[in-house]
């Protein structure tokens, strides 16, 4: 639909749509005379204006969209009973919303950040949000320690800017974030655009198919425009110059018809493979290496229609990984399981209890029927339904099989550690990671993070950065230190 189509004729009018007289000058007590408060217009149009921003994500705040659609290209109904997974060639509706993650509304698109890659199926069971990251791992793997993170990767709340101490006391005494910090500072730390970087699930999830049968899985999002990176130096020239640069640049593709495009994967595990498999199959800090689970393309995923409005569309857009459909689950994953919990309530905080009515949050293929009523937002949309169940009245009733399989739980109540597996630790795969770098690769790396390090004023923080890099990959330490020594004398 074109912009041409929204234009409404006719008189100017308040919200109550009486006739705007004049929208040039404010009602006065005279010519030259202070403002009426009886000028209703002026105070109407000013309240609206300083309500205009709801409060920015305290995460992922800086954000952009676009509508596509889901093609699925392979049958995967031994796996999930999921609708819109049923039947290939089937296509399903989705809006896709990139953020970085650290930056407030107003930063700059070309920074060293996670990049947020939360996508909505609109499927005809509800819809379906999955919620991940350009990056297959991520910093942490307890939910728990999520508000301490973002606050060392936030401004300080002395200095209010972001400090290199907070940020390097935090990872050095958090050895989990060995990997993703490897990633984050190699040459995939900065996109060039938000077309050409791939999108992961990063978490596990529970599929489960008709027979109830349990897999876990691990989605996948391979760019077909290519990956293409910023060096530290392009990026830092192209953030002063274009602030918005990956934004316009996705905005403009689809203007010229150029549709991104990404192949969908997913790499399957048999339930009964999961306590025995070398690595926690539930560790947001690990992947399952390709040659232990291949991944299986299973579709494709199209960008190919922009938001009319980024403030209706991309800024009050809301996605929660408690959106499941019927055949898709959560997992032990214990990073997930906070999410569960934190996304819903941090947009009911945000937007509002009623920010599910909203075109871009509800559903399209299906309608939501529930007995909630009220609150701010709320549209009448029941008019006189009950707002109960059960009742006899043909209200909507429960289904009787949940939308996941049960998974058995053993043990006392506690604040335990994940279990532990074969090769779990801390170190193992973001050595690897290094390792599979080439010579180039290794020295950019190197010189990202020293550059960072070296802004730190305590030598026992260095320090202890360091020697998380050494544990890695004995190589990987010892140049780390020789070139934070060298920049800081």
């Amino acid at each position: 639909m074109t912009q041409e189509a929204h234009v409404t004729q006719g008189p100017l009018t308040t919200e109550a749509g009486a006739p705007v007289a004049d929208n040039q000058n404010s009602e006065t007590a005279g010519a030259g005379g202070p403002v009426l408060v009886q000028d209703q217009a002026l105070l109407e149009k000013l309240a609206h204006f300083n309500r205009e921003r709801i409060p920015e994500r305290i995460v992922h705040a800086r954000g952009a969209g676009a509508y596509g659609t889901f093609t699925l290209t392979r049958d995967v109904s031994q796996w999930t009973r999921a609708k819109f997974l049923s039947e290939v060639g089937k296509q399903t509706e989705t809006f896709l919303r990139f953020s970085t993650v650290a930056g407030n509304l107003g930063s700059a698109d070309a920074v060293r950040d996670p990049r947020g890659f939360a996508l909505k199926f609109y499927t005809e069971e509800g819809n379906y949000d999955l919620v991940g990251n350009n990056t297959p791992v991520f910093f942490i793997k307890d939910a728990i320690k999520f508000p301490d993170f973002i606050h060392t990767q936030k401004r300080d709340p002395y200095t209010g800017s972001q400090e290199a101490d907070n940020v390097w006391d935090f990872w050095g005494l958090s050895p989990e974030s060995t990997h993703q910090v490897t990633w984050l500072f190699g040459d995939r730390g900065i996109p060039a655009t938000l077309r050409h970087m791939n999108g992961y699930g990063s978490h596990t999830f529970q599929w489960n198919n008709e027979a109830g049968e349990v897999f876990w899985v691990k989605y996948h999002f391979k760019t077909d425009q290519g990956i293409k990176n910023l060096t530290q130096e392009e990026a830092n020239k192209l953030a002063g110059e274009d602030p918005d640069s990956h934004q316009r640049d996705l905005r403009e593709a689809i203007e010229r018809g150029e549709f991104p495009s990404w192949t969908v994967q997913v790499q399957i595990m048999p339930a009964a493979e999961a306590a025995t498999y070398r690595f926690n199959p539930f560790d947001l800090t690990k992947v399952w290496p390709h040659e232990d689970y291949p991944p299986i393309e299973i579709g494709k995923l199209e960008l190919n229609r922009n938001p009319e409005n980024i403030f209706a569309e991309v800024e009050q857009s809301i996605f929660s990984p408690a959106h499941f459909v019927p055949g898709i689950g959560p997992s032990p994953d214990k990073m997930l399981q906070g999410r569960l919990f934190a996304y819903g309530d941090a947009h009911r905080y945000r937007v509002g209890i009623n920010a599910d009515h909203l075109p871009v949050n509800r559903p399209h293929a299906t309608e939501a029927r529930t007995n909630s009523r009220d609150g701010f937002l709320y549209d009448g949309r029941h008019k006189g339904a009950k707002n109960y169940e059960p009742n006899s009245f043909g209200g909507p009733r429960q289904t009787d099989r949940p939308l996941w399989q049960p998974l058995p739980v053993t043990g006392g109540t506690g604040n335990h550690e994940a279990p532990s597996h074969a090769e779990d630790n801390d170190f193992v795969q973001a050595g690897n990671l290094y390792r599979l770098f080439s010579e180039d690769e290794k020295s950019r790396l190197i010189e990202n993070l020293a550059g960072f390090i070296a802004q730190v004023s305590r030598d026992d923080i260095a320090e202890r950065a360091i020697n998380n890099f050494r544990q890695a990959d004995g190589d990987f330490g010892k140049r780390l230190e020789a070139a934070v020594q060298a920049l800081r004398g």
